[in-house]
This record gives C-alpha cells, sequence and structure tokens, in this order.
C-alpha cells in the first residue's frame, strides 16, 4: 500500500477565495452605484403637461431657488458663467442648452438668465419640468 504525505492547509488557504469574492463583489456595488450624477445643490422643477427628450450632449444649466448656477454639474460664479458657457458651446457644436430653474426661483432671473444665454449664441432653450400627471 502507498500512501500520498498529506498537505496541511492553513487557515489563510482556505479563506482567500473568499476574500476574493466578497472584494470584486463590492467592487461592483460601488461602480454599479454611481450611475447618475446628483446635481451640485437641490433643484425642485415647475410642473408641466408637456414632456420632452433627453440627449446626452445637452448642456444643462442649473438655476437655484437662491439664485446660483452650475454648468453641467459643475457650480459656476455670476461673474464667470458666460466664459464657461461659451468654453462649452466650442466643444459641443450643435448642442441645446437645457435651462433647469427652481420653481421658485425669481422668474426675473430666470428670463435675464436666457437672455444671457440668447446674446452668448445659443439659439435653442428648453426649459426642464416635472409632468404633471394631474
Amino acid at each position: 500500500m502507498r500512501f500520498e504525505p498529506r498537505r496541511h492547509t492553513s487557515d489563510d488557504e482556505r479563506i482567500l477565495p473568499l476574500i476574493n469574492v466578497v472584494f470584486l463583489l463590492l467592487i461592483f456595488f460601488m461602480l454599479a452605484g454611481t450611475l447618475s450624477a446628483m446635481d451640485p445643490f437641490e433643484i425642485t422643477p415647475p410642473r408641466s403637461a408637456s414632456s420632452g427628450e433627453d440627449n446626452p450632449r445637452d448642456i444643462v444649466v442649473l438655476v437655484g431657488a437662491d439664485g446660483r448656477l452650475a454648468l453641467d454639474g459643475t457650480p459656476v460664479a455670476e461673474a464667470d458663467f458666460e466664459a464657461a458657457l461659451a468654453a462649452q458651446l466650442t466643444e459641443s457644436e450643435g448642442a441645446r442648452v437645457r435651462l433647469k430653474a427652481d420653481g421658485h426661483a425669481d422668474a426675473t432671473h430666470v428670463v435675464a438668465l436666457m437672455e444671457r444665454l440668447r446674446a452668448a449664441g445659443v439659439t435653442r432653450v428648453l426649459l426642464l419640468t416635472i409632468r404633471d400627471e394631474a
């Protein structure tokens, strides 16, 4: 009779595959959990009966209730807005501008911003709203 020498395995060798699987699951859920970017400040758009479609090439301008501005998710100072918008427009030829204003934002501020967009060369502005189901 021939006996093979028995190999002694340590606890570390048995738990290593489990650690690898848990680590891969952790990475998967970290990546899957960041599918959409958050706005830099809270916006509650007004309600409307119309609906529209999103285009990933569009430039998004956010207007907060307190008048803060953000361009494609990055907060922008009021004085630097035109320069940042001009840079975005040169990068994205033919892109539309989607204006996402808070429902409590001052209407005169939003209209003045739309005039600034027109002066910067924007030909089409889409005002984003929440679809009213009623």
